[in-house]
């Protein structure tokens, strides 16, 4: 008979008290609306449940909720010192050469000269070349398109982001890396 008990992980999240459970959901996304709905919804009794709350948060997230998220992300290829989790989700442009690093910095501050804010991608599973790409993409994006991009792509970080705190990172990285290698087939076969 299976257990029908939460994951370690998942038992000390629900532990927490509220200040230091609003401090870990505030490392894993910079806006307080979001981590305060998943602090409300305590305690979790799956990882599934976690992730279905994120979400739901995600998606109610208002213009400024999500410029707020979106001020905790550094620039893809220039994590911040000292940020173990964007140098990680980041480690596609770790070894990228010198003219892709000049390259992704021009297209970042086209980028946020065209929509005010960084370039939001979930960069987990990702090659440099890979997240060029999405950028000179999402460039030629409305506005109003790239924001829901933008919610899209900040649910994906969320989703793995939780999933470390919990101890379920392996799942969750392994489905990201999925992703981005079927949106990269889709790209190639749109170029093609």
């Amino acid at each position: 008979m299976m257990s029908t008990s939460p994951p370690p992980g998942l038992v000390r999240f629900n532990a927490l008290e509220e200040h230091a459970a609003l401090a870990v959901l505030h490392e894993a996304c910079a806006s307080t609306v979001w981590a305060r709905r998943l602090l409300a919804a305590r305690p979790y009794r799956t990882v599934d449940a976690l992730y279905a709350a994120s979400d739901a948060a995600t998606a109610g997230l208002t213009t400024t909720d999500l410029e707020e998220a979106m001020a905790g992300h550094p620039p893809i290829g220039r994590p911040e010192p000292g940020d173990p989790a964007s140098a990680r989700e980041q480690s596609g442009m770790a070894g990228a050469p010198e003219a892709l690093r000049a390259e992704m910095l021009a297209l970042n501050l086209a980028y946020q000269e065209r929509f005010g804010h960084v370039f939001l991608v979930c960069a987990t599973g990702r090659t440099g070349e890979q997240m060029r790409d999405a950028l000179r993409e999402r460039l030629g994006n409305a506005p109003e398109r790239e924001r829901e991009i933008v919610r899209t792509e900040l649910g994906r970080i969320n989703r793995i982001r939780l999933a470390r705190l919990v101890g379920a990172e392996a799942e969750a990285e392994a489905e990201a890396k999925t992703e981005a290698g079927s949106e990269a087939d889709v790209e190639e076969d749109r170029r093609t």
